[in-house]
């Protein structure tokens, strides 16, 4: 599986690297997009490490509008894409390029670690938009920055800058736009030399006791 012109994808053994190819458009996602993706996500329950991108300076702006619109806003392909990286037996990375919005913030809120550029923000406006976000995505942004910060997002459409990232965990490092792909390579270089089945556990033991 190799993508499209619009999602690409490159495999170096056991490390798995998806980008967003839509820079013209800040990354929308259109509905053919989504699908792709999250087919990626899925067939990616083999990599040892899977690092998700962008080209460009945005991560990515979302839905595209006008797909939105026209119902893309309430597909389920959006709960395929996260719940499939949020299984991934191996390290998942979130390589942003530049800022995360809207229901784009679901892929990157299911991986493990989220790496950012300087000057790079998030926002959600579910809120302004009149759309609801996809329905796991309240749940992982709570957990990782706690309910009150989630409602800035969601409900009052905070847009969160770099710095403000980092300090509420959203963003676990940031780094110069030439070394982003460097850091990811380097924070996947244990879990590429690892058992498989060793990295699968420990990944476990992070999600604490069910």
């Amino acid at each position: 599986m190799s993508g499209s012109d619009l999602v690409s994808l490159s495999r170096d053994g056991g490390l798995w690297t998806a980008t967003l190819n839509r820079p013209d458009k800040a990354n929308a996602l259109t509905e053919q997009m989504l699908a792709e993706l999250a087919d990626l996500a899925e067939a990616a329950q083999e990599a040892r490490v899977f690092v998700l991108t962008g080209a460009g300076k945005v991560f990515s702006a979302g839905a595209d509008l006008a797909a939105a619109r026209a119902g893309l806003a309430t597909s389920p392909e959006w709960e395929r894409l996260s719940g499939a990286i949020a299984a991934l037996p191996g390290l998942s990375i979130a390589a942003l390029n530049g800022t995360v919005a809207g229901g784009a913030m679901g892929m990157v809120l299911a991986c493990d670690i989220r790496i950012a550029v300087e000057g790079a923000g998030a926002f959600y406006p579910v809120m302004k938009l009149g759309f609801l976000p996809q329905p796991s995505d309240p749940a992982r942004l709570a957990a990782l920055i706690g309910p009150a910060r989630a409602r800035m997002i969601l409900l009052a459409g905070a847009k969160i800058k770099t710095e403000e990232a980092l300090g509420w965990g959203l963003f676990d490092r940031v780094v110069t736009r030439d070394a982003l792909i460097e850091t990811a390579h380097e924070l996947a270089e244990d879990a590429l030399a690892a058992n498989p089945d060793h990295a699968a556990a420990i990944k476990q033991l992070c999600l604490g006791p069910h």
